[in-house]
């Protein structure tokens, strides 16, 4: 298993002025086999075995295995991806749980459908471009998830799965999809469209109205922006995650 390394800041007083001489580090170790070389100097590789070790320049890492959210980082990236921001809100609003079934059309690099995978007991997802399949697939067996099914298929045309518990899409045409859903979502189930341009909002929210047993519960918009503090000097980041995408929620009834 690979091991994360924690340095922390480091500090040191100058003519009883402190200052930071050291920031924060993070480092992801795939080989434990061999010495690790980094900024801070070398550490051995039987100090993996242990919480905390000093490499040969006197820096002291905090050691601890790799999670999931460590490995999620490292995922291929190809076509852009659902940022945490929107994934966290999907997952917070549907409630999704260790016995939901998931599917998510429009694959991408498959952030979004391992992501869910790691909560939930089944994720189907669908990509129509060999590249994009490709990618996810890569990600999915680097992640070593067993309960992500992917296939190409084209979700416009039909949807395989039946008692749906939540159906997520990331494509151009959303309104596409929205007879299909109404065939395999389950009573009280989730129908998220995920779309860049406000003009598929409103295209997505015209059909989905169509329908008497599905309504739209909201349309949101997430925007975060980190912060700087350091004592009691603290300011936004000139640079934070503004406009990804919008989420419009839909719940069918029937």
């Amino acid at each position: 298993m690979a091991k994360i390394l924690i340095h922390k800041k480091r500090k040191e007083t100058i003519e009883g002025k402190e200052r930071v001489i050291s920031k924060f580090k993070k480092y992801y170790v795939a080989d434990l086999t061999r010495d690790f070389h980094c900024n801070e100097g070398v550490l051995k590789k039987n100090a993996f075995k242990k919480k905390q070790a000093k490499t040969n320049m006197g820096f002291t890492f905090s050691i601890f295995d790799a999670q999931f959210c460590d490995e999620y980082w490292r995922m291929t990236r190809g076509p852009q991806t659902i940022p945490l921001k929107d994934i966290g809100v999907i997952i917070a609003i549907t409630g999704l749980n260790k016995n939901s079934i998931v599917v998510d059309a429009g694959t991408g690099s498959g952030a979004l459908a391992i992501a869910l995978a790691n909560l939930v007991k089944e994720v189907h997802t669908y990509d129509i471009l060999d590249e994009h399949l490709r990618i996810a697939k890569e990600n999915i067996e680097k992640m070593k998830i067993k309960n992500c099914f992917i296939k190409k298929h084209d979700v416009t045309k039909s949807i395989p799965q039946k008692k749906v518990d939540v159906l997520i899409l990331d494509l151009p045409d959303p309104y596409l999809v929205v007879k299909h859903a109404m065939k395999v979502l389950t009573s009280g189930g989730w129908f998220i469209s995920y779309s860049p341009h406000v003009t598929q909002v409103v295209d997505f929210c015209k059909e989905v109205e169509k329908q008497e047993d599905l309504f739209i519960v909201k349309t949101i918009e997430l925007i975060e922006r980190e912060w700087d503090i350091e004592d009691r000097k603290a300011r936004p980041k000139t640079q934070g995650i503004g406009h990804s995408g919008f989420l419009t929620f839909v719940r069918k009834i029937g």
